[in-house]
């Protein structure tokens, strides 16, 4: 095929798209159905009724093969444990009993039951739920999801293409299940797996499939030849088979690598490739292969990750460039669209000449729609468009709220010695031991406690103007209070405020910080029916005032115990935003950093000794390839600390990391140079701590002991249990007791139970420390 009839078959299309609808009614219906308002076929009555919307939508603004298979009630790498069969032990009956309960008994967890891991999704905020395999794992096939969802779209007269997550990527995902060896190898599952994805592709192509995508996101990282390897015989195996759809193996998030010599000499008939300025590696490593001969590509070329416009230009450049390497080349973005919010027409309260600047999954599509309609037909076909491009591109280039001359002034004057404490840890250790006084063992939690209905409904009537401000933070003095009693009678030794003023972490320092917008409907999915409102780093970050101060101050002023005071760190700032794409990361960073320095000096300056920066995102952001980390953590780490090092010696400084991969980063948690890290260790029973003993780490850590991503009430001797897990690896004069995170989204029954046992289970180990 000629690069002409190439350009003329462009088509448009996309890997996924949000779940949540447009007032997320999924996230409404599931809640409803988890507290018994709603039944199962209401939800699913909701969930096909989202479905169909999407794809119309879709299909509508011009997408030529709509996902299917992408939806999720949950997550759907836990719908691919469905698919294939992988259902642990503890919850198989509540499967058998129930599907529909069995697997949100799997997502969430029971009483009886712990639920499964769960950690991010590669380097986006999205969570997934990690497979538990073993030597005994016997896989079956569950097509009926993938089924059903693809008859419905070709019901409505669609053209329709299965996703589903590649086998390959499923088990690189996968870890091994409680009891089974921790050097088991996932991987080695291979051959007893593709069987039965053969089945499921069958099945798919009975109901009626032309093409099926395979997701391989996995391939992206840094992989040995004999993981290479398996995935070179995973799509001979599947490209061999007689009876099945076209196979289009996709990739995003980076640079395939050497992986991608293996899917293009693949028997499959197509390849999706990332072309965004992550991945741009990929062009000249398919030009290096002789590119794709007979097959189809996929091109990500709008970036699905971000929300600002696409440079049409730019991506058609791109794309001319590949026509001659492909047999056909159709356009997409460079990811699913689950990352991104649905509609920026929603947001009423940005101004027009910033919105233009925006681009969430709707408008997404449309750019997909424009830049294929550009490629088969010639720019002129898209003059209007690009025209209009051009402009909001223009109009962001200029405006004054990128470049403010006093931020960039402060930044570049920043010397090393500004991220440095003056005193070593041992010396600031003495220090905060001597001015502190708390208990071997100390309890704390990470800082957030249960937002009341009350709280909700005052926030929701002062937006309205129901009630005014004083109104407002009159139930904010209360929330403060109930929760320093709450504490205080529990035995809690290190207390929190509750953040009973805060929307989000992130959300709540923006709206208080030059240079970022807030969005009122941009919700992306973080994990289940849990959805957040990224704000968007558009501009220049400063610190007009204090953003803490106040309520922190009120809280200390209600108890002798310490009070901690809680920010969010400058790598999640950027990492749950949306962040700027015109400087480098860096200097985003350190712009952040300093904004918040002024604000740690500040809650020192008012008695507050104890201050935690949160970091969660630390780990989240690392680069996929590990050639690419070095020059991340330095500057990742250096931010951290230009925020926190202008403290005294006695001042403790805490951060807290949760839901991620820590061995990778151990170092880095080092070169934080914190007085005290707080991590997530309940679901991945205390990994965390054994390889902080590993490294040698020398500061005090809380590893968690109460998982509060579930509903379940942990008892004492459970978390003492974990306690004393904890104990092997890190000693009794460096550990701390808290739970794996914050505890906005638990109620107030069950939290109340959980910290009861949490310092239940402190003070049982503090006598056996002692009878020891």
């Amino acid at each position: 095929m000629t690069a002409k009839s190439a350009a003329a078959a462009a088509r448009a299309t996309v890997y996924g798209y949000p779940r949540q609808g447009q007032n997320r009614e999924l996230k409404k219906a599931i809640e409803g159905y988890w507290k018994g308002r709603v039944d199962a076929d209401a939800l699913r009555a909701t969930a096909t009724e989202l479905r169909r919307t999407n794809w119309r939508q879709l299909a509508e603004t011009g997408i030529h093969e709509v996902p299917t298979g992408d939806f999720s009630y949950y997550d759907h790498v836990l719908d691919t444990s469905v698919m294939v069969g992988a259902i642990p032990e503890r919850h198989r009956a509540a499967v058998e009993a129930d599907a529909l309960d069995g697997y949100f008994a799997m997502a969430r967890g029971t009483q009886d039951a712990a639920p499964l891991e769960m950690t991010k999704w590669f380097d986006t905020n999205y969570h997934y739920l990690v497979p538990e395999l073993g030597p005994d794992t016997v896989f079956t096939a569950d097509s009926t999801k993938q089924v059903a969802e693809l008859g419905q779209a070709l019901a409505l007269g669609l053209t329709a293409r299965p996703v589903l997550v590649g086998p390959v990527t499923y088990l690189l995902l996968a870890k091994p299940a409680p009891g089974v060896a921790a050097d088991f190898d996932p991987l080695t599952l291979l051959d007893r797996l593709l069987p039965v994805y053969a089945e499921v592709l069958a099945d798919l192509r009975t109901a009626g499939a032309e093409w099926v995508q395979l997701d391989e996101p996995a391939l992206v990282q840094d992989r040995t030849p004999a993981e290479l390897n398996a995935a070179a015989r995973a799509y001979r195996d599947l490209g061999g088979l007689a009876e099945r759809p076209k196979l289009l193996a996709a990739s995003y998030f980076d640079r395939l690598g050497d992986a991608l010599p293996v899917l293009a000499k693949a028997p499959v008939e197509g390849l999706a490739l990332d072309f965004t300025e992550a991945a741009a590696a990929n062009l000249d490593a398919l030009a290096a292969v002789g590119g794709l001969p007979g097959k189809r590509l996929v091109a990500g070329v709008v970036n699905g990750r971000n929300i600002w416009v696409d440079d049409l230009e730019k991506s058609l450049t791109t794309l001319g460039t590949l026509l001659g390497l492909a047999d056909r080349v159709d356009v997409a973005a460079s990811c699913s669209l689950l990352h991104v919010p649905l509609d920026a027409t929603a947001e009423r309260a940005i101004e027009p000449q910033i919105l233009r600047w925006l681009a969430f999954a709707r408008q997404k599509t449309a750019e997909i729609v424009t830049l294929a309609k550009g490629l088969g037909g010639g720019t002129d076909t898209i003059a209007a468009e690009l025209a209009a491009n051009r402009a909001d591109l223009a109009s962001r280039a200029g405006s004054a709220l990128t470049h403010d001359p006093a931020v960039r002034a402060r930044t570049t004057a920043v010397t090393d010695t500004d991220a440095r404490r003056a005193q070593p840890y041992p010396e600031r250790a003495a220090a905060q031991r001597a001015h502190l006084r708390l208990p071997l063992l100390p309890t704390t939690t990470i800082g957030s406690f249960p937002q009341t209905t009350e709280l909700r409904t005052a926030r929701a009537n002062v937006r309205a103007g129901r009630i005014d401000s004083a109104g407002y933070e009159e139930r904010i003095r209360v929330e403060i209070g109930e929760v320093i009693s709450f504490q205080e009678k529990t035995g809690l030794d290190v207390l929190v405020h509750g953040e009973a003023e805060r929307n989000d972490m992130v959300q709540y320092f923006a709206e208080q910080l030059t240079g970022y917008l807030a969005t009122q409907h941009g919700w992306v999915q973080s994990y289940g029916t849990r959805y957040v409102r990224p704000p968007i780093l558009a501009g220049d970050i400063s610190r007009p005032e204090p953003m803490t101060v106040r309520w922190t101050t009120y809280a200390q002023s209600l108890t002798s115990k310490p009070v901690k005071g809680m920010l969010t760190g400058p790598v999640t700032m950027l990492a749950w935003s949306f962040v700027r794409d015109d400087q480098p990361l860096a200097d985003t960073a350190r712009q952040v950093a300093l904004a918040l320095r002024d604000e740690v000096n500040d809650l020192e300056a008012a008695g507050t000794s104890v201050i935690q920066v949160d970091e969660p995102a630390l780990r989240e952001t690392l680069p996929l390839r590990a050639g690419d980390r070095p020059e991340y953590l330095a500057w990742a780490t250096e931010a951290f600390r230009l925020t926190t090092a202008g403290v005294r010696p006695d001042t403790q400084i805490h951060t807290h990391m949760c839901y991620a991969e820590f061995g990778d980063i151990v170092q880095a948690i080092d070169d934080l140079d914190a007085d005290v890290i707080s991590l997530e260790a309940a679901r991945s029973h205390m990994q965390v701590a054994r390889e902080l003993a590993e490294h040698r780490y020398p500061r005090e850590a809380g590893p968690g002991v109460y998982d509060i991503h579930s509903p379940r009430v942990p008892g004492a001797e459970e978390a003492a249990a974990l306690l004393r897990k904890g104990l092997e690896a890190i000693p009794a004069e460096r550990l701390w007791v808290n739970p794996d995170c914050g505890l906005k989204t638990r109620a107030w029954p069950e939290t109340r139970a959980s910290l009861e046992n949490l310092v239940t289970a402190a003070r049982t180990v503090r006598t056996e420390l002692s009878a020891s």
